[in-house]
């Protein structure tokens, strides 16, 4: 806007007028000021959006970095290490029911008919290690035909519903294997017929108990009755304590 000025006013001569700018009112100065304010702000938001970007690309690259490495591993002390404290797992409780669950069978490593077991009453074994002792039968010499066959038939004629589990020749003389009825299930005999010397083993194959008790129920004089029929059916001679009086 252009307005006049008056030179030599206060001289007394004639004034001169000429023509110069107007100074800004204050509406044009709020509106420029204003104006001024926002090319401003519009020349730093450029500014400050590049200041983020640029804060943004290390914790980019950070988090790559992280995802892409291997998990740490824990570091675990060897068994060797003095620092190691391994606790030892701890051992199943022994019971006399627990032991009664696995009665082994068979000839020993050494060829003999094996004890009875201390968990099982129901048993008589004329090994001399056995808790139930019996003596070893004696053939006679009159006896003829093949003892192991006439064992058999023995078996069959004496005792119920027999099985013969095993009948095999040994290094250690003809063994036998059978099942027959008992007074809690079935029972297992075992014979090892070795020259004129028969060894046994009569055996309840399942051990009864009453709970709260540990002991066993059953004993083992219905095996000697047993032993004794078959020693009976077969003629040979079956020694015993009382034989001895």
């Amino acid at each position: 806007m252009i307005g006049w000025r008056c030179c030599g006013c206060w001289s007394g001569s004639r004034p001169i007028i000429i023509p110069g700018p107007l100074p800004p009112s204050s509406a044009a100065t709020t509106t420029a000021s204003t104006a001024a304010a926002a090319a401003a702000e519009s020349k730093a938001t450029p500014q400050k959006n590049r200041l983020h970007i640029a804060g943004l690309v290390p914790l980019a690259l950070s988090l790559t970095f992280a995802f892409n490495s291997p998990a740490p591993s824990l570091a675990i002390p060897s068994l060797s290490s003095p620092f190691a404290s391994p606790s030892p797992s701890p051992s199943l409780p022994t019971t006399p029911f627990s032991q009664s669950k696995d009665l082994p069978l068979g000839l020993q490593d050494d060829g003999k008919i094996r004890p009875c077991p201390s968990v099982n009453p129901g048993c008589i074994s004329s090994n001399p290690k056995s808790s139930s002792f019996a003596f070893p039968w004696s053939i006679p010499e009159s006896s003829s035909g093949d003892p192991l066959l006439k064992l058999k038939e023995a078996i069959l004629q004496t005792q119920k519903n027999p099985t013969f589990v095993l009948i095999e020749d040994t290094p250690y003389g003809q063994y036998l294997q059978a099942e027959v009825d008992g007074g809690f299930g079935r029972d297992v005999l075992e014979f090892l017929v070795r020259g004129d010397v028969v060894a046994y083993r009569c055996m309840a194959a399942k051990v009864t108990y009453v709970y709260p008790f540990t002991t066993a129920l059953g004993d083992s004089k219905g095996q000697e009755e047993r032993l004794k029929n078959i020693a009976d059916q077969l003629g040979w001679y079956a020694p015993s304590f009382d034989s001895m009086d």
